[in-house]
This record gives structure tokens, sequence and C-alpha cells, in this order.
């Protein structure tokens, strides 16, 4: 077994892991990341006995944040490994199974998106993609799985408004199996997990792989939107407006990123001309 250092794994009860992301202080997903959650799943396919997967967090306010995008941009090749892993998660015999607690944006919640099943807390779950209010698009599979799950009208509402939406939202508009109060949700998971490991394991197998017919991505259209990201770091928009991320605490604990939507209208408008007039004259900002 791989050691890993952004998440343990527990392997206690037999046919299932549970896989708990633990990368502080709010859970960004960074290359190393990747790199281990394809570790992740060479293991989870060379276990013949491992029937689900559940993924949790240690951090009751982040399940998964974000991407930490200057670090993927020092290594590109992270987003063909991204590709890779949510392929294979949604491919591999095993049930996968997000548990979530707390904001989960950007990659973290294509991840979760990738996974079979999603269960939320009704009272701390958070969820959005805030790439088009930093000058980006979705670029790890959320324009791919957002419209087969909650359709094309409540896609380009999520995609575009770069807002968070709460777990209520989330379960009305099909983003989550269902929402679950806060202290139940562990034995709600639980119990469904330990139901499925009692079944037995290519039954499970063969039946996600007929109904996976209907509604996953292909590589090719996942590709599509990972060729996106890293060209549009250098447009004008993006120039402008990640300097402010960095100048209003992204990446660390702290009111921005606990709020993350409700800051991106105050970046100002993408399409005039940012100026300051000073002494009589204009100079840019």
């Amino acid at each position: 077994m791989t050691d890993h250092s952004q998440f343990n794994i527990d392997r206690t009860y037999p046919g299932l892991w549970t896989v708990t992301f633990s990368n502080p202080p709010i859970n960004i997903f960074v290359p190393e990341t990747i790199v281990e959650l394809g570790a992740l799943m060479i293991d989870l396919e060379a276990d013949s006995s491992v029937k689900v997967v559940v993924f949790q967090s240690a951090n009751p306010d982040f399940f998964v944040a974000h991407l930490d995008v200057a670090k993927a941009a020092e290594r590109p090749e992270a987003l063909g490994l991204w590709r890779e892993f949510v392929l294979r998660l949604s491919s591999t015999p095993v049930v996968s199974i997000a548990k979530i607690r707390g904001r989960t944006r950007g990659i973290g919640n294509e991840f979760v998106l990738a996974c079979d099943m999603r269960f939320a807390s009704r009272q701390t779950a958070l969820f959005g993609q805030p790439e088009v209010g930093v000058g980006l698009v979705p670029g790890g599979g959320a324009m791919e799985w957002l419209p087969r799950l909650v359709g094309r009208s409540r896609a380009l509402e999520i995609v575009l408004s770069a807002d968070d939406f709460d777990a209520e939202i989330a379960e009305r508009y099909g983003w989550v199996n269902r929402t679950v109060d806060d202290g139940a949700l562990d034995s709600f998971v639980d119990a469904l997990v330990r139901r499925l490991a009692s079944f037995d394991r290519e039954t499970l197998a063969t039946a996600k792989a007929q109904i996976n017919r209907f509604g996953t991505p292909t590589a090719a259209e996942l590709q599509s939107s990972n060729d996106m990201i890293f060209p549009m770091l250098t447009l004008p928009d993006a120039q402008a407006r990640r300097p402010k991320l960095r100048g209003i605490g992204y990446g660390t604990p702290g009111d921005f990123e606990l709020n993350f939507g409700r800051y991106l209208p105050s970046f100002g408008r993408a399409d005039v001309d940012h100026t300051d007039t000073q002494s009589g004259s204009e100079h840019k900002r």
C-alpha cells in the first residue's frame, strides 16, 4: 500500500475503505494530492476485496477548498493525471461515496461530482464553482458532470454565477443524492455502505457499469475543458483578478475562504478600463 500525506485511509471494515482528506489548513488540492489520488486508484484496483470507498474530510469547515492554481500551473501535467483519476474513479468496480461537510468548491466539487453518490450535511455543506469570478472556467469536469446531473440551465447558473450554493439547493437541483442532518450523516452513510458491502462485488460492479452507459463524460469531453485552464491564466481578466485573490486571503483560513462566492462581485467589472484619476492624470491600477 502506498503512503499518503494528503489523506488517511481506514481499511478496518471488510470491503470498505474510508479516505479522509487532511491537508491543513483548508484542504486545498495541490499537484501532490492528484498524484496521491492516482496512487490510491492503483491500490483500490489491486484489492479485489474492496467494494465501497467513502471520501470525507477531517476539517468540518472544508471538504475540499479548491485547487491551488499557481502550484498546478508549475506542474501542468497534473490536469492530465486528474482527468485519468476521474475516469478511473467513475469506471472502477468499487462504489465511491462522498460524505460532505463544509465547503467544496472548484476541483473539490468536481471531485464529488465524479463520485458515484454524494450525501451532504444539511447544516454545513456548501458547493460552488468560483472559476468564472476569477477569469477562468472550470477545467476539472464540472462542465461535463453538472449538465448531466442538474440540467443545462441550472449548470449555467452554477458555473456562470460563480456563487456558493447551500445544501438545500444542491439537493433540490439533484447536485447531491440527498442532504441529512449533520448529527445523523455518519450513521446514515455507515448504514448504506455496510449494506452495499454485504452484496456481491461482481454484481455491484456490473450494475454500476450498466448505469454508467447513461451520464458519464468521455475522456475527450474532459480533455476539452482541461485544455482551457492554463491558456486562460494569460488572459487580461484573469491577470487582473488573480492578484486581488492573493491580497484578500486566498488559501488561508478566514472569512474570504469561508465565503468565497460572496466576495467575487467585489473584484469589479471585467469589461471596463479600471483607471484612477490622480493629480489630474489617469494611470492604470
